[in-house]
């Protein structure tokens, strides 16, 4: 079991070779077909030079851009898989990527993506990856904007609170765990009951990882006042994880949006890569 078909979201992020790097690592392991897609999103004039004269000068520079860009991530794309030997392909559209870009990734078995940095310039919505993981219906790898080792899943940490999110992730990212030296499994707040953790928290899933030949361990924690997602990065950092997986918005997304959660909490100060599923 393997990804045989990688996509990778390349835009002209000038970071995005970290997410370059881990996409091509990826695929080396499985001799995956790696898939570069980059989407150009129409021109939108502003509203106060509707009909102006300045609007051609506005759509030249416009389209002077997006052919920089789209060079740029073209050639970021060649640079990381030159020499590589795989099997690679070059796609690119205009179009609004979150309607665009979900319909490459469904014919993927996973999509890489860089988080966003609200700090910096964005070439993509800062939303995207959890868009991207609600409407493909495949496993997205968001890869941190301050950059992460090409080999990452050596140390894996999977959160689970036994619901059918945290259930779809860690099969999403049977390949990566199963390649993992190490995989631990972090239930937090986990209460007992025989409609979710069941007698042990945890030790379910450590069974059903164990007979897919997973290296595991489990870890029990309470949040308290700091929150869930404080906790797991709190903890990913403390045992050396490099590859995080999750299942998105086991609340509503709506609650999560005005509560916060621990999806949130990952997309916006993540340090290590996070594999996430819906």
């Amino acid at each position: 079991m393997g990804y045989k078909t990688i996509l990778v979201h390349c835009d002209a992020d000038p970071r995005i070779a970290h997410r370059l790097a881990i996409a091509v690592e990826l695929a080396k392991r499985d001799q995956a077909h790696l898939v570069g897609v980059h989407v150009q999103e129409p021109f939108e004039a502003p509203p106060m030079f509707a009909g102006s004269a300045a609007m051609g000068n506005l759509f030249a520079l416009f389209e002077e851009t997006a052919k920089t860009n789209l060079a740029a991530a073209e050639a970021a794309f060649a640079k990381a898989v030159k020499g590589t030997e795989l099997k690679t392909a070059w796609r690119s559209e205009d179009g609004y990527i979150d309607a665009r870009l979900p319909v490459h990734a469904r014919y993927a078995d996973l999509l890489v993506l860089g988080q966003s940095d609200p700090s910096a310039p964005s070439f993509a919505p800062l939303d995207l990856p959890e868009t991207m993981a609600l409407s493909t219906g495949r496993p997205v790898l968001v890869v941190p904007h301050v950059g992460a080792p090409a080999e990452c899943g050596k140390t894996i940490m999977l959160c689970w609170n036994a619901s059918r999110e945290s259930a779809r992730a860690a099969s999403d990212a049977l390949p990566l765990l199963q390649a993992a030296s190490k995989v631990i499994v972090l239930c937090v707040d986990a209460r007992s009951s025989n409609y979710g953790h069941g007698a042990e928290p945890g030790a379910d899933v450590a069974a059903w990882l164990t007979r897919h030949g997973v290296k595991v361990t489990v870890q029990r924690d309470v949040a308290a006042d700091s929150g869930v997602g404080s906790v797991i990065l709190s903890r990913a950092a403390d045992h050396g994880v490099d590859l995080i997986v999750m299942g998105l918005y086991g609340h509503s997304r709506l609650r999560e949006l005005v509560l916060g959660g621990a999806s949130r909490t990952l997309l916006a100060n993540m340090t290590v890569p996070v594999l996430m599923s819906h």
